[in-house]
């Protein structure tokens, strides 16, 4: 029997403040109407959502965010029905932000993959009934701070709440000459003498690199990098897919990542590659990815897609209604200082003049709506323009062709052809 599922992708959702009514906002309004139109409809849910449930992290996912739960209805108006929830801001405000964040997500019944009470909990899909089909999601991070990484029971101790860890390896290869240099100067400011130390008592594995305060060097014949997906994390990961492509139509694994290759935010790094090629030999139909805050290209793989970066769909980083003191440290001011959060997001873009506001990339970006069939699926590119006005950070539709292009040109490394045509874009898989 050939099946028919409709999906919808956006990438980054981070919302601080409540959505305009749709009626009174065309231009959301007419993305909604496509939204809805679809079975399954994901977004990057990159916020926490409650009232002031948790404590303000050490190390937040970059700010602060967090958002009133009534913004969870405002985005089903809109048209989400499932979210991944696995991503560099998950913890912003630690355990109790992250519990309350899946506690009002589950009280409305939207799914989402992955964050949990252990680390299998954030292993678990997140599941779409959909009227020809189910589709499950999984979702995993590479951006997070060590202390996020959700932890796993046994008999004798309960799990760690946290996120679905993607954890990777970085080995810099250094030329002879460049390895000496590198060696001596370990040698004459004692930067490796603690670990040194702890490798010899115990508390750290030994290692097949040389270590260089936190970063792993070899000596080799060229200057490079090589990343590597953690095997740990790669093993759970594929086999969770391989379990969901027993019972479900469409597996999409979704991946939040900042990392990128060499200096090049567009490209992928390595790892990431490799990890979204075996979770497509492992059964994914769809890979997801988001993060960098930008678009980068497309890629067909053994009959799957791959959208290597889905840019922003809605981007209030700049608008949280409180921010921790350290937050206020980190911008040269305190709290009694400054007029408040309006006060230190000034200060740290120096007036609008750096950061995100600045970079017109952030601001433009595309979603996707595929029809999935058992033969084919067919990707259309929906470009959108976010408003910057006031850090506004709502989407529009776009006939800005410029955008398309730069996710063809970027989609050329895959040898991936997008045919441009009535302001859309068109990917078409054959199985």
């Amino acid at each position: 029997m050939n099946k028919n599922i409709s999906i919808s992708l956006t990438g980054d959702v981070l919302l601080q403040r409540r959505l305009p009514n749709l009626d009174k906002h065309n231009q959301l309004k007419c993305i909604s109407e496509i939204l809805n139109t679809q079975d399954c409809r994901f977004g990057n849910l990159e916020m926490t959502v409650h009232r002031r449930e948790g404590y303000p992290e050490m190390f937040p996912g970059g700010v602060y965010t967090m958002a009133d739960p009534f913004c969870l209805k405002d985005l089903l108006d809109l048209g989400f029905n499932v979210y991944n929830t696995a991503n560099n801001h998950s913890m912003d405000f630690g355990h109790g932000g992250l519990l309350a964040t899946l506690r009002h997500l589950d009280e409305l019944g939207i799914p989402h993959c992955r964050t949990g009470k252990n680390l299998s909990d954030a292993s678990q899909p997140a599941l779409v009934e959909c009227p020809n089909g189910r589709v499950a999601v999984i979702g995993v991070t590479s951006s997070f701070h060590d202390s996020y990484a959700a932890g796993p029971q046994n008999q004798d101790l309960q799990g760690r709440p946290g996120v679905a860890p993607l954890r990777h390896k970085a080995v810099y290869e250094l030329d002879e000459e460049n390895f000496d240099d590198l060696t001596r100067i370990a040698s004459l400011t004692g930067i490796n003498s603690y670990h040194d130390q702890a490798r010899k008592e115990g508390f750290l594995p030994q290692e097949d690199t040389f270590k260089f305060g936190t970063f792993n060097f070899r000596k080799g014949k060229a200057n490079r990098v090589e990343t590597t997906p953690n095997l740990q994390d790669l093993r759970r990961t594929l086999d969770a897919v391989k379990d969901a492509k027993l019972y479900n139509d469409v597996v999409i694994v979704s991946i939040h990542s900042h990392q990128f290759k060499g200096d090049d935010k567009f490209s992928a790094p390595d790892f990431i590659r490799i990890f979204a090629h075996e979770c497509v030999k492992a059964g994914a139909d769809i890979i997801v990815c988001h993060g960098p805050h930008v678009m980068r290209g497309i890629e067909v793989y053994n009959k799957a897609i791959i959208f290597h970066g889905l840019g922003n769909f809605i981007l209030q980083y700049e608008t949280p209604t409180v921010v921790g003191e350290e937050q206020y440290w980190s911008a040269g001011t305190t709290r009694q200082e400054s007029t408040g959060v309006g006060g230190v997001a000034h200060i740290k873009s120096k007036g609008g003049k750096i950061g995100l506001m600045k970079d017109p990339d952030c601001w433009r970006s595309y979603f996707v709506t595929i029809d999935w069939t058992t033969e084919k699926m067919e990707a259309t590119l929906y470009p959108i323009e976010i408003s910057t006005d006031m850090n506004n950070g709502l989407p529009s539709l776009s006939d800005n062709t410029e955008i398309l292009e730069k996710v063809s040109l970027l989609s050329k490394e895959w040898n991936t052809h997008i045919l441009i045509e009535n302001g859309r874009g068109k990917v078409v898989v054959n199985k």
